[in-house]
């Protein structure tokens, strides 16, 4: 069993003839070859796109038109600020099951008009502001590098895009390898949260251990770590390692991704170590120990 995304996954991409859209799609089409079907753009519907490796791809209007033609299941979003949220709903309401916005700096207010009709929707959304996903020789959607990943049996979620390729790397040094990764975003408002896809690894047989990358900010790890622990009082439990990236920022001020600040008491890294430890979380003393943690906590 993968986690959202397998072999057989069919993705479109929106904003495909952009530079970014090009360049990681033509790297997505190379990686075990990843089925990217499609791209949209409203005034070069009926051209043809064509990748690094010499691949073409049909172009359609919008998102609805692509997923008609070519029966996909994914979409992923390469399209600037302004543009990214009317680009979701468009997918929305093309009811595409995953759409995976990579996109930073999509304004605050039209992320909560997303929310909302995701809430009402049949789509799942990863991000925005986020790497993307990958399961190891499957299927890349996004911008994470295939080169670091090795097919194994760790789960790794993160809000951090550059610290889910730390723990990609570091557990394929560790020969741990990886069933899939999942970077979810940084953003206050976004689509998909540690819950989901903790939910998910916790139900899936192929991964036997998690990485849970958090931040300052919000209280997302907080209250995924009381979900692990009433999920643990169901006999439902698997060894995980963690860590908060942001430990030293100074509080109320905003540092790297929009949702890392600490406010009014909450969100800081301190709070967030004591409540994963509280839930059976190992934390990783740096970034740079993922992966040997990791090893140490299945060692017993």
């Amino acid at each position: 069993m993968s986690i959202l995304i397998d072999k057989n996954t069919k993705v479109i991409v929106q904003g495909l003839t952009g530079n970014t859209g090009s360049f990681h799609t033509s790297q997505a089409l190379e990686y075990f070859g990843t089925q990217m079907v499609a791209g949209t753009h409203p005034k070069k519907a009926g051209q043809k796109w064509t990748a690094a490796n010499g691949a073409e791809l049909p172009i359609y209007a919008n998102a609805g038109e692509a997923k008609e033609a070519t029966g996909a299941d994914a979409s992923v979003i390469y399209v600037p600020p302004a543009g990214a949220g009317a680009a979701i709903i468009e997918a929305i309401e093309a009811e595409i099951p995953l759409i995976v916005c990579i996109t930073e700096g999509v304004p605050v207010l039209d992320m909560v008009k997303v929310k909302d009709r995701l809430l009402k929707s049949k789509s799942r959304l990863i991000g925005p502001n986020c790497p993307g996903l990958l399961t190891p020789e499957q299927c890349k959607i996004g911008i994470m590098p295939g080169s670091i990943f090795k097919k194994g049996s760790v789960g790794v979620l993160s809000r951090s895009g550059t610290l889910t390729y730390e723990a990609v790397f570091q557990t394929t040094n560790e020969g741990l390898g990886q069933t899939t990764a999942v970077g979810i975003g940084g953003d206050p408002v976004k689509g998909t949260e540690f819950i989901d896809v903790l939910e998910m690894f916790l139900a899936d047989d192929e991964t036997k251990s998690i990485i849970m990358i958090g931040e300052i900010g919000g209280s997302a790890e907080e209250d995924a770590a009381q979900f692990l622990k009433d999920e643990a009082k169901k006999g439902r439990k698997k060894p995980m390692v963690g860590f908060i990236a942001g430990r030293t920022a100074p509080k109320g001020r905003t540092m790297g991704h929009a949702g890392a600040i600490v406010s009014g008491g909450k969100g800081g890294a301190e709070d967030k170590i004591e409540a994963m430890e509280s839930a059976g979380i190992r934390v990783s003393p740096s970034p740079a120990r993922l992966g040997v943690t990791m090893t140490e906590v299945l060692k017993g």
